[in-house]
């Protein structure tokens, strides 16, 4: 494949046969076929499809011997496409997964917020009584770093509490029910004032690091700091330091830096710490919710229609 990271800035058009090949061989195949000839495509082998959906994220390196000439468009199953940039080219149209799990990760996100801000990590390993402690989400000024598709599922669902929403995203366009949007050289300023920050945007070399010493500095005492899009968003041992002398009054990851994170790790000893093994969207989930973005996309390569979640490769998303 070429080395040319440019984007080709056209989208499969015209009626298609709808060949699509759907490979490898793993657990999620049958339903990925069974979603392609819901649309109306034809599965067949990788030699005489004109598309390709590639069902294996965990397998990067073997997305070459699938991949052929003839075809103008290939499927890659997650929004994070950190293990395939160095294969994606500008011969064919590539899509990913952003979006697809935005509403399941969304509600992962409430539900680690409303654990943190009532308490429930520390009183689910009590073994006595003990004395109240906690805080509202209602009315709390929240701050979301990323824009995309979490965002927008999260920002309704956050709606009922009252909350004070500010989204941080290279786009200044509104997003509804948000109060306002800043750009990435606003973050600085706003941190002072934020008592939830979610990080729910796409790991770039812009935006590895993000989170580290000097803005965990910035955040009020209160603050609570919830991961769920990668690990490398935020520098650890930083985050361990600010658990350590309570800058910050906890922190939910879906992901971690390392990730697994092994046993015995800092992160694992703090009770204001929630981590869960990146479980935001579990497979019974995904392979649902990835089912529904094939069968869209099947349905408008067939029709030569523009394709959902196409991956920006200058952008790394």
């Amino acid at each position: 494949m070429t080395e040319n990271k440019t984007l080709r800035k056209v989208t499969p058009s015209g009626h298609r046969e709808g060949l699509i090949a759907v490979e490898p061989d793993n657990w999620r195949k049958e339903a990925l076929i069974s979603a392609t000839e819901r649309a109306g495509g034809t599965v067949c082998s990788p030699d005489e499809a004109t598309a390709l959906i590639w069902s294996a994220p965990e397998n990067p390196d073997v997305l070459p011997d699938f991949v052929k000439d003839q075809h103008d468009w290939v499927q890659l199953p997650f929004a994070g496409i950190e293990p395939f940039v160095e294969l994606l080219d500008d011969q064919r149209v590539w899509t990913c997964g952003k979006g697809v799990y935005a509403s399941a990760v969304a509600e992962h996100a409430l539900a680690m917020i409303l654990s943190l801000k009532r308490g429930l990590v520390d009183y689910s390993i009590s073994k006595s009584w003990g004395k109240p402690f906690g805080s509202n989400l209602l009315g709390s000024r929240v701050l979301i770093l990323g824009g995309g598709g979490i965002a927008e599922e999260l920002i309704p669902m956050l709606q009922p509490f009252g909350c004070s929403i500010t989204v941080i995203r290279k786009s200044s366009l509104p997003l509804s029910g948000c109060g306002q949007v800043l750009s990435l050289d606003e973050l600085n300023s706003v941190l002072p004032e934020t008592d939830v920050l979610v990080i729910a945007l796409a790991l770039t070399g812009e935006t590895e690091g993000i989170i580290n010493k000097e803005r965990l500095d910035l955040l009020p005492s209160q603050a609570i700091v919830i991961n769920v899009a990668r690990g490398r968003h935020i520098v650890t041992s930083d985050l361990v330091n600010a658990l350590k002398i309570k800058s910050i009054a906890g922190a939910g990851l879906d992901v971690t830096e390392p990730e697994p994170l092994p046993a015995g790790h800092a992160l694992w000893e703090f009770s204001n710490c929630l981590i869960t093994p990146h479980t935001g969207n579990t497979p019974e989930m995904g392979i649902q919710l990835l089912s529904q973005r094939i069968e869209e996309n099947v349905a408008r390569y067939i029709a030569g229609e523009h394709l959902l979640g196409c991956i920006d490769i200058g952008a790394g998303y």
